[in-house]
């Protein structure tokens, strides 16, 4: 990698973080889906076969570094000046921690906030993982500063698109809702699962776009990402208007949902 790395210089680029246990890449269609639909909207060259030398790469990285384990494989542009002739292979790196044990839900909820000094746009690549990580890393020293487990990340319409690391959902009623993927977040995998799993368990779902004040109304919130598949949330605080606002959950219906659809994947 030089420094006229396009990935280096101008995150040009995707990736995935992915939970593997006994050789198996949970929901791996689904990252695959994504990451190949991302590629080809960054206009990638997508060599014949990649998905299944990334999956054969996947399992021998793992079977070396241990089980279960969190991967994250970074997709980046090579060497190419801005203007000009783009070389658009893909250059790639496959990194794997081995966990512990495998993620459960959280037993102590999480403390939310929302991050005041950015906005998302709400396009097409709002949905992408990108490389072009800047806005959710400073929500995330935003988040440690204030003491914060994580925080929301607000669109340009000051409705929450996601977190710093995962897709939002709230309950109220019996009813799930989820803020649409036009709101800006980041097309999250578990989140796909869940809008698939959720009506066929028996609970409605439903993507709606999303106020603060909706979620203070909610009986609960909770964060999805592919690592750690639901978690909890016990308290979100506001103060974007200068008066603080802070509402409290329970898990009750979180947590039989784990039971059900996350902990059986």
């Amino acid at each position: 990698m030089t420094a006229d790395n396009r990935g280096f210089r101008y995150g040009d680029g995707l990736f995935e973080t992915m939970f593997v246990v006994q050789g198996r890449i949970r929901l791996g269609d689904y990252h695959f889906d994504r990451l190949l639909a991302g590629m080809r909207f960054l206009q990638f060259d997508v060599p014949p076969f990649f998905v299944e030398k990334l999956r054969t790469q996947v399992r021998e990285l793992c079977a070396a570094n241990g089980q279960p384990a969190r991967v994250r494989l970074v997709i980046f542009r090579g060497d190419s000046p801005l203007a000009g002739p783009i070389d658009s292979s893909p250059n790639y790196i496959l990194q794997s921690w081995p966990l512990p044990a495998a993620p459960g839900m959280n037993p102590d909820g999480l403390a939310l906030g929302v991050f005041p000094d950015g906005r998302k746009a709400c396009d097409a690549l709002s949905n992408l993982k990108s490389n072009n990580y800047l806005l959710y890393t400073l929500a995330t020293h935003y988040a440690q500063a204030q003491g914060l487990d994580d925080c929301l990340v607000l669109n340009s319409y000051d409705r929450p698109a996601d977190s710093t690391i995962a897709n939002l959902f709230y309950i109220r009623q019996g009813r799930f809702y989820t803020p649409p993927l036009s709101e800006g977040g980041v097309a999250g995998v578990m989140r796909r699962y869940l809008l698939e799993a959720l009506p066929r368990a028996g609970y409605c779902v439903q993507e709606q776009a999303t106020t603060i004040e909706d979620l203070l109304a909610a009986d609960e919130l909770f964060l999805t990402n592919a690592l750690k598949g639901i978690r909890w949330v016990r308290s979100l605080r506001n103060n974007l208007q200068g008066a603080l606002q802070e509402k409290h959950y329970e898990n009750d219906l979180s947590a039989v949902v784990y039971e059900q659809l996350i902990k059986t994947l």
